[in-house]
């Protein structure tokens, strides 16, 4: 009831969801991987470590851009095509409304890193 039939079938599709679903049976991280139901698998060893690597280049990003782009693939799940590319439009037309924005085009045509303010 709280809607991981319908989460997987999207991002696994149809068959395989239906296997998983009507037998029950689990998949280890290298199926999960392969299916893309995660990003990535880490050796348990590095785990924590390249996890907060990952997270550290995250949170380097312009929090307010970073939020929308994070809405906008969202609602890719919510969207037709259609929808979604006029929502990200919109998204990308806000984003002028930021320092950041700014800041991240001259860093780009400067070619260097760029120094977000969140703004």
């Amino acid at each position: 009831g709280a809607g991981g039939t319908q989460r997987l079938t999207r991002a696994i599709g149809k068959s395989k969801a239906m296997e998983l679903v009507l037998t029950g049976d689990r998949i280890n991280a290298q199926e999960a991987l392969t299916a893309g139901l995660v990003a990535r698998v880490f050796p348990k060893a590095t785990l924590v470590a390249d996890t907060l690597a990952i997270a550290e280049r995250i949170a380097a990003q312009s929090k307010p851009v970073a939020a929308m782009a994070k809405e906008a693939v969202n609602k890719a799940f919510e969207m037709t095509l259609t929808e979604g590319c006029h929502f990200e439009k919109r998204m990308f037309h806000a984003s002028f409304a930021t320092a950041d924005r700014k800041e991240g085009m001259s860093a780009f045509a400067e070619k260097r890193k760029a120094n977000f303010t969140d703004q």
